[in-house]
């Protein structure tokens, strides 16, 4: 039985002030999630990524938003696996849409900061998913099979269940038009079904895949009663600590 598992994406926001004072708020729901068999966690700005650990320890997950795949160099403004490890965060983003959009991230690119991870014995949560333009030619699957195949290559099958794989299709992200539990249940199973081709079936049957899409309280227990969906990336929903206690309420 895959666990649940329920993230936050922050994106670019909180100050450390601001990150403090939600961490401290929140601490005591990872108690509660484990209780009810759920992971749960927050991926966070760099500068937040230090105070909001100390603060809550190994009550959440605390993992960070994206990362450079090469250890050190003079890459300016790039944070590197062994800085994000000396912090003693084990969880990374990777491939989120908004990453490919405005920064030009690959697929290929992808690829090689998720081997890094997985060498460095981190988790990836790697993001997929379709523009409307795309979605409306019903290219959907097509192109999400191509970000699938590209990001998993020469991930051996011991390491691919250790993925977390995010379906975040990109015309429901911070838009309030989410996919419909039915899409999100149809690609996620899709996405379990290429998986199954790579690695077989013990492999997909473990590895965890999350839909993320104006996932609010009011809809995340409808998203997570499906087959193949195992949790939520959750943005603007895990900003206010009183939503965030409450996607994890209404999942119980």
């Amino acid at each position: 039985m895959r666990r649940k598992l329920l993230l936050g994406n922050w994106k670019m926001n909180k100050t450390v002030t601001e990150a403090k004072a939600f961490a401290t708020e929140a601490k005591t729901l990872g108690r509660e999630a484990r209780a009810n068999k759920i992971d749960m966690g927050i991926c966070v700005p760099y500068v937040d990524l230090a105070p909001v650990k100390k603060i809550l320890k190994n009550s959440l997950i605390v993992g960070a938003e994206n990362c450079n795949e090469l250890d050190h160099g003079a890459y300016t403004g790039e944070i590197s696996i062994p800085m994000l490890k000396d912090l003693n965060i084990s969880w990374c983003i990777i491939g989120h849409s908004e990453r490919r959009m405005y920064y030009a991230e690959t697929s290929e690119h992808c690829n090689k900061k998720i081997l890094a991870l997985l060498e460095n014995k981190m988790t990836p949560v790697y993001c997929c998913g379709e523009s409307l333009e795309t979605y409306e030619e019903g290219k959907t699957k097509e192109f999400v099979e191509e970000q699938i195949r590209v990001g998993f290559k020469n991930v051996s099958a011991e390491d691919a269940s250790k993925v977390v794989i995010a379906y975040e299709p990109i015309w429901s992200i911070g838009t309030g038009k989410n996919a419909s539990k039915e899409i999100a249940e149809d690609v996620c199973s899709f996405i379990r079904g290429i998986i199954k081709e790579l690695y077989g079936s013990k492999v997909s049957n473990k590895i965890r895949i999350l839909y993320g899409g104006s996932v609010k309280p009011n809809n995340i227990k409808e998203y997570l009663t499906q087959d193949d969906i195992d949790g939520a990336l959750v943005g603007g929903a895990s900003l206010d600590v009183n939503s965030y206690k409450e996607l994890l309420t209404n999942l119980l």
